[in-house]
């Protein structure tokens, strides 16, 4: 069956339909990473987009459902070179072709990925739209009406709607961090869309974690006695989600906190930064960021449309502790009084690689700090 994808300036590339029919819209953005397509379709951050891999040959190992970075597929489409027609692994349950139709995402095989990112890079992320039913002239129409990211706030899309516990640890294939026998501080996670890793570090790192929805006051938090918060990733634009900012800064100080791509955004501008749209965004695993604080180079993985503005970061107090080396741009900051640390990237690294893994370790280790710091002292 074929299948197109439409640019809003007009492009229009024709594959054939490797997941469900019908018509689809979103942002057009690509992604670099040469593996991990399932924890890059899985991610609930990409929800909105049509994800374009850059990379020729994907599915080629099937979908599993331990590899999962949330319960289903929230993107608006997936642009691939090329699908092999049956996937080679041991650990593959389904292909990558079944999952996409099971997910009702419109998958796109069969076009030239690169082209479509050289002209992503030339002239920006752009508006599109996908489908199986539409002519070449309705298609167009229909990306050029599609909603565009600023401004989106698409949180609500993706946030679930209950507390959760979460006790699952890293895989016995993943050394990173190290296990605990027995939690030794207890973590609320504020749930924008956040990925499965992330939890599972903190559980590796000896938390107990709650998470919570986005939309959970700032009272309701502070009832469940954490020793430390963490805002974790989601989608859209960051300065859209007014309800999460409010939230932080209702509780600015009142433990450690850690934010991870979108929660890195929330958190500046809980703090009184801004925030601004890229021009085609970060999506990879292989994007190198230095390290201020000890003047190394990490290799990491990221996905994100929005960047925090330098300046406005730092005259609300803040020090700026990475920066992305292809760009310049913010890639993590901390404000010590307050005892928060943020980053854009996914030290989680999944897919990707594991150079910043250890930023886990070291909240845990402030969290326990600070609530030994607080412990009453024994009676004599």
């Amino acid at each position: 069956m074929i299948a197109r994808l439409a640019l809003e300036d007009g492009t229009i590339f024709t594959g054939h339909c490797v997941g469900a029919t019908g018509t689809r819209t979103g942002e057009v953005v690509f992604n670099t990473a040469m593996t991990g397509y399932q924890e890059v379709f899985t991610d609930p951050s990409y929800c909105g987009q049509i994800v374009t891999m850059t990379f020729p040959l994907q599915g080629n190992y099937g979908v599993n459902a331990t590899d999962c970075e949330s319960e289903g597929a929230a993107l608006a489409g997936v642009v691939l070179r090329e699908l092999p027609r049956r996937p080679s692994n041991h650990r593959a349950q389904e292909s990558l072709q079944d999952y996409l139709a099971r997910q009702n995402i419109i998958g796109i095989a069969g076009v030239d990925t690169r082209a479509i990112t050289r002209r992503v890079r030339a002239g920006g992320a752009m508006r599109g739209a996908t489908s199986t039913e539409l002519s070449e002239v309705e298609l167009v129409a229909a990306a050029r009406g599609a909603a565009p990211m600023v401004g989106a706030n698409l949180v609500e899309h993706v946030a679930p709607h209950a507390n959760r516990d979460w006790s699952e640890p890293l895989s016995d294939l993943v050394t990173a961090t190290t296990q605990r026998s027995s939690p030794s501080c207890h973590v609320v996670v504020i749930d924008c869309g956040i990925k499965h890793n992330i939890l599972r570090h903190l559980v590796s790192c000896g938390c107990q974690v709650t998470a919570v929805p986005a939309g959970t006051s700032a009272a309701a938090i502070r009832s469940l006695h954490p020793n430390g918060i963490v805002v974790g990733n989601g989608p859209g634009d960051p300065a859209a989600v007014s309800g999460v900012q409010q939230t932080l800064r209702e509780l600015l100080g009142a433990c450690p906190m850690l934010g991870v791509c979108l929660g890195h955004q929330l958190l500046a501008l809980a703090l009184g930064a801004r925030t601004y749209k890229l021009p085609f965004g970060h999506h990879g695993a292989n994007l190198p960021v230095l390290n201020r604080q000890t003047a190394q180079v990490e290799i990491t993985s990221q996905n994100h449309g929005f960047a925090v503005d330098a300046e406005s970061l730092k005259r609300a107090g803040a020090v700026i502790t990475h920066v992305n080396l292809n760009d310049n741009t913010v890639e993590g900051f901390a404000l010590q009084d307050l005892g928060i640390a943020a980053v854009q990237f996914h030290p989680e690294a999944s897919p990707g690689p594991h150079d910043a893994a250890g930023l886990f370790r070291r909240f845990v280790e402030r969290v326990i700090q600070r609530r030994r710091t607080l412990a009453p002292a024994p009676s004599k």
